[in-house]
């Protein structure tokens, strides 16, 4: 089946064709048309498959130009909601279509502005909207259309006062679309409570047992973890990649020594500026960086192409969080390498991971040393071959051939080779020294899981609940806490290295004191 045969009018249909699109991926398929004819849709898929599409199309399809705000969609993250309206705004280009973003950690003067300017869909972060609502900036009385994007996280994350809030603010006679990647019983009451008769479209998702991504965990100790990282990195030479950590402070410390190894590394985490923010995604996107590192509520819901290797810095105590870390990679029939750092009281995690990827992780033993020191020197090779032999190169080289006579003239050739060499290659054994605070490692409950009622993450996730509705800022919370306060209990059963007192991050280069 092709767009044209949905139902779609010429306008939306120009747009889509615009776009590059012609056949719709199948929760599309399905969903578009049970809009279209204004039907209530439950849509199950995980991320990258087009969700988006599924409720934007038809919801611009019906869209009066001549009338004011009928449409909003709400979304857990501030990633998400920009990417959702830019790709709304896309779609509806043609046709004339005024789509607005609100979220938190942004001027609220300015998106009032934008409001008051004229909107006919609004994308928004849920704590934003109530704001907007009680300062009846955002008037929801003529909606014909509500769409919930990632209702799951957005449960997870602590939003549904907030979107009880939002959903009675809105006419009784609506469409109503939730899209989420998973069904737990709290998203089934939504559809019961606010929904009419909702049509339940089902997607299996082909990133829980794809055969494009090889899974593989590698067995290692807190304190290794960073040198084992890069080690993998000189060795595999991915061509993008997405490092998870668990916390915001890992994210910062992860991207801060990358960097200071000269690796093209940028973090994004729910504290970092919204335009600092977009900017390492366009900067990612765009093969201006060849590493990302992220938290999961950063990374939930961005649409990035051309990843080829996830590394696990952290194993997460939610199974399906696993699924869309690795669903990062693997996309558009492309392989992916997936690898998760794990110690040993973690292990009962992995296997839950296993149980519901119907995949087993093959174990990886990691690069020595030397073998990260000769993969660095292949590539600087690679690099100083290439450079040689480019006459663009070579020209502006020719300047400095004076000064390449004198100097071999004085020193030993090979060694003036070596000095070059030494400035190309990443030696594991001159480079600086980073160490990175060490983090508690998930406690195992003898069950090996941890997908509770708030699937292992309530805290930690209001905490960025709480930093949206207040704009930025927030309180500490679970993941904030300084090392002393993760010892606090059961000493005895932490590595002896965990218990030091070290600074969250160390650089130590010769000549310091």
């Amino acid at each position: 089946m092709k767009f044209s045969e949905l139902g779609l009018s010429e306008d939306i249909l120009s747009a889509i064709s615009k776009a590059g699109y012609e056949t719709p991926t199948p929760i599309q398929e399905q969903t578009i048309m049970l809009a279209l004819d204004g039907k209530d849709v439950i849509g199950q898929a995980q991320t990258g498959t087009g969700k988006t599409a599924a409720f934007g199309l038809p919801t611009l399809n019906k869209i009066d130009v001549n009338g004011g705000l009928q449409a909003i969609v709400i979304a857990p993250t501030r990633e998400l909601a920009v990417q959702s309206q830019e790709e709304l705004f896309r779609f509806g280009r043609d046709k004339g279509i005024k789509v607005r973003s609100v979220f938190g950690g942004a001027s609220i003067e300015k998106q009032i502005n934008a409001l008051k300017s004229g909107a006919h869909v609004v994308v928004g972060t849920p704590g934003r909207m109530v704001d907007l609502i009680k300062r009846r900036a955002l008037k929801l009385g003529d909606i014909e259309t509500l769409i919930l994007d990632e209702a799951d996280e957005m449960l997870n994350m602590g939003f549904i006062d907030d979107l009880e809030f939002i959903i009675k603010a809105t006419p009784a006679e609506r469409q109503t679309l939730l899209f989420s990647a998973t069904m737990p019983d709290a998203i089934k009451k939504i559809g019961v409570k606010f929904m009419k008769d909702p049509q339940h479209i089902k997607i299996v998702s082909k990133e829980m047992t794809s055969d494009l991504i090889d899974q593989y965990y590698i067995k290692t100790k807190e304190f290794e973890k960073f040198d084992v990282l890069t080690r993998l990195i000189d060795v595999q030479r991915p061509e993008l990649a997405i490092i998870f950590g668990r916390t915001k402070r890992r994210v910062d410390e992860i991207t801060r020594g990358l960097k200071l190894l000269g690796y093209r590394a940028e973090g994004i985490h729910g504290d970092l500026a919204q335009q600092k923010r977009l900017a390492v995604l366009r900067d990612f996107k765009n093969d201006n960086l060849d590493v990302l590192v992220a938290t999961d509520v950063a990374a939930r819901g961005l649409d990035i192409s051309g990843v080829t290797h996830v590394y696990n810095y952290d194993i997460t105590q939610d199974q399906e969080s696993y699924v869309h870390r690795i669903g990062r990679t693997g996309r558009a029939g492309k392989s992916g390498l997936s690898i998760t750092f794990v110690s040993n009281n973690e292990m009962g995690y992995l296997r839950a991971i296993e149980r519901l990827t119907k995949k087993e992780m093959k174990g990886m033993k990691p690069p020595t040393r030397e073998e990260a020191y000769q993969a660095s020197l292949a590539v600087a090779f690679d690099d100083i071959k290439r450079d040689l032999t480019d006459p663009k190169i070579s020209a502006k080289l020719e300047k400095f051939d004076e000064d390449a006579e004198n100097l071999l003239a004085e020193y030993d050739a090979k060694l003036l080779v070596s000095l070059l060499l030494q400035a190309k290659v990443n030696d594991p054994d001159t480079r600086p020294k980073v160490e990175i605070a060490a983090e508690k490692p998930l406690p195992f409950n003898g069950e090996g899981g941890g997908r509770g009622g708030n699937r292992g993450g309530g805290n930690k996730r209001r905490g960025n609940y709480n930093r949206d509705r207040r704009g930025g800022g927030g309180g500490r919370n679970r993941d904030d806490r300084n090392k002393k306060d993760y010892y606090k209990k059961d000493k005895q059963k932490v590595h002896p290295k965990a218990t030091e007192k070290k600074p969250g991050f160390v650089i130590r280069n010769k000549g310091d004191k």
